[in-house]
């Protein structure tokens, strides 16, 4: 039986801006001059594409808050609230894919901002055969930061597991 694409939902999984190295525990560190100055790219994007978020979890960690902030200035008016979970700071993938099991079926487009990791491991582990070979091997190749990663999910956000979301792009916006 052939799935209606209308009933499809889209995860958005980007990773942070640039970081910069001052003396301070890790989960404190903040963007880069160059992070600050890329990260609204990531948000134009998005509205290129016409892709708005209805929600968008974040680690708590201070460079993926300020990723955030930067993408939600460019999503202006159609910008959800994020929410912050400390679950994907430091996360093994399996913890990161509970966060996705856990949404409400409602939302139609999911976005996550995290690290690495954790961010090249759920691209390679849901990546479906369907998936765009050439997205599916930059990502597997290098993921810098801001990297970018999107996938049309034809089931329900509790059954995401492995190998069933299709990867329709992997960008550096810039």
């Amino acid at each position: 039986m052939l799935t209606d694409v209308s009933d499809h939902k889209r995860l958005i999984v980007l990773r942070h801006g640039k970081a910069a190295y001052p003396p301070v525990p890790d989960h404190e560190r903040p963007l880069a001059q160059r992070g600050n100055t890329e990260a609204p790219a990531a948000g134009r994007w998005l509205v290129e594409q016409g892709y708005y978020p209805d929600l968008i979890i974040t680690s708590d960690a201070v460079r993926t808050r300020q990723t955030t902030t930067w993408v939600l200035n460019e999503l202006g008016d159609k910008a959800p609230t994020p929410y912050l979970d400390s679950r994907l700071y430091m996360a093994p993938v399996t913890r990161v894919l509970s966060v996705i099991n856990e949404v409400e079926e409602q939302v139609r487009t999911l976005m996550l901002v995290g690290h690495m990791p954790w961010v090249q491991e759920l691209g390679m582990r849901l990546a479906s055969t369907e998936s765009n070979e050439d997205a599916v091997l930059n990502m597997a190749e290098r993921y810098p930061t801001l990297g970018m990663m999107v996938f049309d999910v034809p089931g329900e956000w509790a059954s995401l597991d492995g190998r069933d979301a299709n990867m329709t792009h992997f960008v550096v916006p810039r």
